[in-house]
């Protein structure tokens, strides 16, 4: 196979076009605390402020931070709690996947497990639970479509209709693999421990659109959609207890989500903003 020349290799690695991935600010962890504090004041429990943390460093592609959020989540905490942050964490990864496509999410998820304390990686679930077969494909296919349903209704036909529109194959890919095998999670009794929950999938949404930009749209979609699962009560096996929920989908709860992805953001991206959107150097 013949070489990439200097100069694609130059143009590869070009500084204006961010080929690595982020570092971690010096302050990040004390953003991240302060994030910490403002949800346990509201009753915002820690696995849905740590969702939607991750969902927005993650979309940064910054897994330097992930590995500074991580210690700020599980700080004075045993292993087995840290551990549990940790595989909440892979999971709003894996589901980042949906939004901001795969190669951030490959090397955001092997960057953060590689800086993992030896007694929190080796403990990580390594049995996969969305491996698609003939006896849980239409389960699958089942949860897509209720997910949808509890995020989109009463809209949820009519969206169907209209993404068939731009393209017949765009519904069939969004719900059955997009909702069904990666946003819904995996039925309990086949992963206790791996498990995002109907909020925090919510609210991992919201945090990915907003940092994404350019999706206002879908930031107010899944707004909506986190307010419905209070509607239909979809979020009643969630960790997440009523009254942090209940102000989680009210106006201030929005904003005050938006918010913390704003400064999450803005800390990462050093007044850049996001880095869905390099800015070409004059030449």
């Amino acid at each position: 196979m013949s070489k990439l020349s200097e100069a694609l290799k130059a143009l590869v690695n070009a500084p204006f076009a961010r080929p690595g991935t982020t570092p971690a600010p010096r302050h990040i962890a004390s953003i991240y605390r302060d994030i910490a504090h403002q949800a346990e004041a509201k009753k915002v429990e820690r696995p849905t402020w740590l969702a939607m943390a991750t969902a927005a460093t993650m979309t940064m592609n910054s897994p330097n931070s992930l590995t500074e959020l991580h210690g700020v989540a599980s700080a004075e905490k045993p292993v087995a709690e840290a551990t549990k942050s940790a595989e909440l964490m892979r999971e709003v990864g894996l589901k980042c996947m949906g939004f901001n496509g795969v190669p951030r999410t490959i090397n955001c998820l092997n960057a953060f497990r590689a800086a993992l304390p030896p007694s929190v990686a080796n403990n990580l679930t390594t049995r996969s639970t969305r491996t698609p077969s003939d006896s849980n494909i239409e389960e699958a296919k089942n949860r897509g479509h209720a997910l949808w349903a509890s995020i989109y209704r009463p809209f949820e036909t009519k969206l169907v209709e209209k993404l068939a529109h731009a393209h017949p194959d765009l519904p069939v890919h969004i719900i059955n693999s997009e909702y069904g095998l990666l946003f819904a999670d995996p039925p309990r009794e086949a992963a206790p421990g791996q498990r995002v929950g109907r909020i925090a999938t919510s609210v991992a949404a919201v945090a990915c659109l907003r940092a994404q930009t350019g999706v206002g749209p879908q930031v107010t979609s899944h707004l909506f959609g986190l307010r419905k699962a209070l509607d239909d009560g979809t979020w009643k096996d969630d960790v997440q207890n009523e009254e942090g929920a209940r102000w989680l989908s009210s106006d201030d709860g929005g904003v005050w989500m938006l918010e913390s992805v704003d400064r999450i953001v803005e800390a990462i991206g050093k007044g850049q903003g996001s880095t869905f959107a390099p800015k070409r150097a004059k030449i």
